[in-house]
């Protein structure tokens, strides 16, 4: 046999070799990706829908299994934007620690501070004046607006409305912009603080604020006509992406989701925090737990969330922002220009932060998405020893099994928009 028969054989071989290597790779891959192995039908086919979608809201994953255009099974693969959030806020002080979170769940910061310097106070055992109770209530409640503002313009343009987007980002935008009237920004806004809030109520923010409800409210009704009875619309959501409230809760799914399934649970009612008890309002439920139903209760919440923020602004007490004699807050700057204590606390404060007696606690409030809790473990130092976020979205994404199988791949696009995820949130 000459060199060169004999080296072709060699390649050949060679050749065989990873040609079976390549189909017990992807025979593998097929059973890790897609939670099994290739079903014996193959007409179905697997694909992926993300990480880069526009109707993904942010780099989430969904592996669909397909039968021609009917989905078979579906799995939400999640991680592309890691953070580490949770291990960051075990570097940070107490005082840095509402920078970190409120982060998270971008579109509605101020949950994030609130969930975060409640557990903070637990472990200090600390009563906040009432003012800052309820300047809290009423921020996070514009912060629900804005967050339910922008979820009815993405999903009108993720089902073809697409002059949603120009509404629903009108009224948003106003909403955000009294919000940077009062934080000074317009998101990610380090206001809540363990202690209270960082400032007062700036002149001139109630009128502002009446102006901005009349508008907002102005504006759901101009949603409700434009979507509620559009045919095209109850075509794309009535009886789509359904769930039932055992499904739900066997996920730990809550917020405008399990609602819509006719189970009305909601922190603000079932455990209410803050001054909750002392507001005149509404939960909003469902009954068919689909698209539609999703979209009604969020439309309706806004119109809740303006009516809390009114009472706020009609109950507000007087008095102090922020607590003064534990000094886990900073001095009066006119303190700081009389005093050389106010100014070393001051200083101390911001290097150092406060130290918080060791203990573990558990607070969970009523975000847009539903419950965010926080897990705090302290060790009597100036850090926490462990942070954890509950966040919704990880929880409500679980959901996307249930609502998909069996319909449309085209119904995908508007299943994932009405569980309204936020991925900062889920990847934390």
């Amino acid at each position: 046999m000459s060199d060169r028969t004999r080296a072709s054989d060699q390649e050949e071989q060679r050749l065989e070799h990873q040609t079976d290597e390549g189909a017990q790779a992807l025979a593998r891959r097929s059973e890790v990706v897609s939670g099994g192995p290739w079903p014996e039908n193959d007409e179905t086919m697997i694909i992926n829908m993300g990480p880069q979608h526009p109707s993904t809201h942010g780099v989430l994953r969904v592996m669909l299994e397909l039968d021609g255009e009917t989905i078979l099974r579906s799995k939400p693969v999640i991680g592309y934007l890691h953070t580490g959030m949770e291990k960051t806020g075990e570097e940070l002080t107490y005082v840095q620690g509402a920078t970190n979170v409120t982060r998270m769940d971008y579109l509605a910061p101020l949950s994030n501070e609130l969930v975060f310097s409640m557990a903070v106070e637990r472990l200090l055992d600390l009563e906040i004046p009432p003012r800052a109770v309820w300047i809290r209530m009423m921020l996070v409640e514009l912060q629900r607006m804005a967050s339910h503002l922008l979820f009815q313009a993405t999903n009108g343009m993720d089902v073809g409305a697409v002059s949603m987007m120009v509404y629903g980002w009108r009224e948003r935008e106003l909403t955000l912009r009294f919000l940077e009237t009062i934080t000074g920004l317009r998101m990610n806004h380090n206001f809540i603080r363990p202690g209270g809030v960082a400032a007062d109520l700036p002149d001139g923010w109630r009128a502002d604020l009446d102006e901005l409800c009349t508008l907002v409210e102005r504006g759901v009704r101009d949603y409700s006509a434009l979507l509620s009875e559009n045919p095209i619309f109850l075509e794309r959501l009535v009886g789509i992406g359904t769930i039932t409230t055992e499904e739900a809760i066997a996920r730990g799914i809550t917020g405008p989701i399990l609602r819509a399934t006719g189970f009305p649970w909601d922190l603000r009612k079932a455990q209410p925090y803050l001054a909750y008890d002392d507001v005149d309002f509404d939960v909003v439920y469902g009954s068919h737990g689909d698209c539609y139903d999703r979209f009604n209760i969020r439309l309706n919440e806004i119109l809740q969330s303006v009516n809390i923020v009114r009472q706020c602004a009609d109950g507000l007490p007087a008095g102090d922002y922020r607590v003064q004699d534990r000094k886990v807050t900073p001095p009066p700057r006119a303190r700081i220009d009389e005093s050389m204590e106010a100014l070393i606390h001051h200083f101390k404060l911001f290097t150092e932060g406060f130290r918080v007696p060791a203990g573990e606690t558990y607070v969970a409030i009523e975000s847009p998405r539903g419950e965010i809790g926080c897990y705090l473990v302290a060790d009597g130092t100036g850090k926490p020893v462990r942070l954890h976020i509950r966040g919704p979205s990880f929880y409500n994404l679980q959901g996307i099994e249930p609502m998909t199988s069996g319909a449309l791949i085209s119904d995908a696009v508007a299943t994932i928009s009405s569980i309204d995820p936020i991925m900062g949130e889920a990847d934390r």
